[in-house]
């Protein structure tokens, strides 16, 4: 059998964090991982989550499996906090699953169970995962381009490309926070993508793994629900590992929403088979935490605060800095981005030379982590991409 064993080519994200950590250079600064990270470059443990740990090993709960779809009780709080006070909140079908990863691959799976024929269209840059996942249900993934104008999502750009689309056809949307170009619809441009699945009779499948980490909970998720308010079926995938910070705890859930209330049951069944036939059922301790917070909800929001106005301060300096010094309108347009990440209007060596010359580590696709950087390192990136762009 191993005689069969391709070379296959490893991440090319961890291969480069490999050669970050041999860099010996003292002004290095890592912008790879899509991880939050503090003013002091690491990735904590929110205080209410060390509380709910706390609470939960105090209580000593039994360890004993939990039901197909995960815990019921994280369900409906994440499916509240996706849809907010919805009235269709009734007509969604939830469960957790293994990561925002996991809540893509078992929606993947269902696609391709019941419309194998469905192209999948994606955002062009988008996240690195999406085309792997839904190819290795067997689904066919077709790119559209995502860029901005000013700033501004070219959306017009978006629907030249969208034109072959057909009914039953799957549109992927990130809810916020785009990763990786950091470029959101304004309200009226999610509303010409509204229009655009309803004519075109697509399903939207929304991932929303940056709720929170944009504008605000509510706001970050305003795009969703008004696709809720409008079209009868939607797909959400969703995460707490960034706005928990409860990354490795791999916590998530996939949702279907749709008016026939006849067919949820169906539907969760044919859901829990799909994660049967994989990983059986989901871990309980992140839903476990994460069902705390959501139960008492006040201070979770204020640390969470506290990480999305750090990432903002972030880009509002980096941006005034550069408009000082003049620098390329295309690099300004950070400060008008959302989220952890931003593209760089840099090309392959441009980011080889920002690596070489600088020891500032992006993707070579121009994608670079915002809260990989500090306070301190603001000048010092402002000054090594005017210098890359000359």
């Amino acid at each position: 059998m191993l005689e069969n064993l391709p070379v296959v080519q490893g991440d090319p994200l961890w291969a480069l964090l490999h050669q970050f950590n041999a860099d010996t250079r003292t002004q290095k600064i890592d912008m790879l991982v899509g991880v939050y990270r503090d003013e002091t470059g690491q990735t904590p443990v929110m205080q209410q989550v060390q509380k709910a740990e706390l609470k939960l090993a105090k209580e000593a709960a039994s360890k004993s499996y939990k039901m197909l779809s995960g815990n019921l009780e994280f369900n409906d709080h994440i499916a509240k906090f996706v849809l907010g006070n919805s009235p269709r909140l009734d007509e969604q079908c939830t469960i957790q699953t293994v990561g925002g990863s996991g809540a893509l691959r078992v929606l993947a799976d269902l696609i391709a169970t019941l419309s194998p024929d469905a192209v999948v269209w994606n955002t062009e840059p988008g996240y690195l995962n999406h085309r792997p996942i839904m190819e290795g249900a067997g689904l066919t993934v077709s790119p559209f381009r995502w860029q901005h104008n000013g700033g501004i999502l070219d959306i017009e750009t978006c629907f030249e490309d969208l034109a072959d689309a057909k009914e039953g056809d799957i549109l992927i949307l990130h809810g916020s926070c785009h990763n990786p170009s950091g470029v959101d619809p304004l309200i009226e441009q999610w509303q010409q993508f509204i229009d655009f699945c309803i004519a075109k009779k697509v399903v939207p499948l929304i991932d929303i793994a940056y709720q929170g980490f944009g504008v605000g909970p509510e706001e970050d998720a305003a795009g969703l629900r008004l696709f809720a308010e409008q079209v009868d079926l939607m797909l959400v995938a969703t995460s707490c590992s960034k706005n928990m910070g409860l990354y490795c705890e791999r916590t998530g859930a996939a949702m279907v929403l749709t008016s026939d209330k006849a067919q949820h049951q169906s539907l969760r069944t044919l859901l829990e088979r799909i994660t049967r036939a994989n990983y059986s059922m989901p871990p309980n301790h992140g839903s476990a935490v994460a069902s705390l917070l959501f139960n008492d909800p006040e201070a979770w929001l204020d640390e969470l605060a506290v990480c999305r106005n750090r990432i903002n301060d972030l880009r509002i300096a980096l941006g005034q800095l550069l408009s000082e010094m003049d620098a390329d309108e295309s690099l300004q347009a950070v400060t008008r981005q959302k989220g952890m990440f931003s593209m760089l209007p840099l090309t392959a060596e441009q980011m080889m030379a920002l690596r070489e010359k600088h020891a500032i580590y992006g993707m070579l696709n121009g994608r670079i982590n915002i809260a990989g950087l500090k306070q301190e390192q603001v000048n010092y990136l402002a000054n090594a991409l005017i210098d890359v762009m000359k």
